[in-house]
């Protein structure tokens, strides 16, 4: 596998688990579950730290 679809393959993880984490938090906040806050927080950060690692395989 290249770097480019390697890196590809990292931003579609770390979009994913933004996005789940952005439900979490969202649903944490309506329903006033500070963990379920807390777990969407983790993720959208991880996501974030996932779409890095694809930019700069990808040399961007």
């Amino acid at each position: 596998m290249s770097n480019q679809n390697q890196g590809l393959g990292d931003k579609v993880k770390g979009a994913v688990n933004k996005a789940k984490g952005e439900v979490k938090d969202q649903v944490g906040n309506a329903t006033n579950n500070k963990n379920l806050q807390a777990s969407g927080k983790k993720d959208k950060a991880k996501g974030k730290v996932q779409e890095g690692v694809g930019k700069f395989k990808d040399g961007q």
